[in-house]
């Protein structure tokens, strides 16, 4: 079974699952690279995705978003399908109109911090908010202070991406992120690119994010932010998923012998 029990120690399941994957393939070109995927994220839990490079894990989470479009399956977020509407047993893709709003509520933060080299820390907070949301600038103002506040970068609202170290400029792509308001957030490897002592900031503001009840999927080599903070790990290998369960119980006794030769190498 794929599938997470409903037993998360943070998990809201009373309006059902937060991101929900029901056989979810992904093709390019003759490569198969989600093979049928089946996982459940409940709300306020964070699951994290392990896994070696090319297993899927990036494909999937671009996928939540509809960043990448399945080509067989179904993916819901918050109860409604991503990407398309159903009518009868048929599934017609969203305008793109209404695909932008959808993806607005739902936080992605990449490997690479994409900020807007010519704006300062909090003009990348505050764009999106006020040209996608439509907030005014006085709001999304004295909220993408509070943001950047937050993610300890209070004291470098105006200072410009070339000015910061990387694990700053990636605490100010999770500040945009949240500006959004999302329900969901999705990382994919966040630390990947950052210099080592430069990772932990990070990881402490995504530490934070989960204390307060974010629903988070996180694709991580991080063992320990898995081990600590997720509420469930997933192993992928070659487009599926090997295993599942409560990181401590995956990591300290895994099962399948992919997930044990995976392990012995990163542990």
């Amino acid at each position: 079974m794929t599938t997470p029990p409903a037993s998360g120690a943070r998990a809201d399941r009373t309006a059902g699952p937060m991101v929900k994957a029901e056989a979810v393939h992904k093709r390019f070109g003759r490569i198969e690279v989600l093979k049928g995927i089946d996982l459940e994220v409940g709300r306020k839990e964070v699951m994290c995705l392990l896994g070696p490079s090319g297993s899927g894990k990036s494909t999937f989470l671009r996928c939540i978003n509809h960043l990448e479009k399945v080509d067989a399956g179904r993916l819901y977020v918050d109860g409604e399908l991503v990407g398309y509407r159903q009518a009868g047993n048929k599934l017609y893709e969203l305008r793109e109109r209404e695909i932008a709003r959808k993806r607005a509520e739902i936080g992605m933060v990449f490997q690479r911090f994409n900020l807007f080299p010519h704006m300062t820390a909090l003009a990348n907070v505050t764009e999106a908010p006020v040209r996608v949301k439509g907030e005014s600038k006085g709001e999304a103002t004295e909220r993408g202070r509070a943001l950047l506040e937050r993610v300890g970068l209070g004291d470098r609202v105006g200072t410009y991406p070339s000015q910061l170290s990387g694990g700053q400029q990636q605490r100010v792509a999770i500040a945009r992120a949240l500006a959004m308001r999302p329900k969901l957030m999705l990382f994919d490897e966040p630390t990947s690119a950052l210099d080592p002592e430069l990772v932990g900031d990070v990881l402490d503001v995504m530490r934070q994010l989960a204390e307060d009840g974010m629903t988070m999927v996180v694709v991580t080599h991080e063992i320990g932010f898995a081990r600590e903070v997720g509420d469930w790990l997933v192993f992928m290998d070659e487009g599926v998923v090997v295993e599942v369960g409560p990181p401590r119980e995956v990591l300290s006794n895994p099962q399948h012998r992919r997930t044990q030769a995976f392990l012995s190498k990163v542990l």
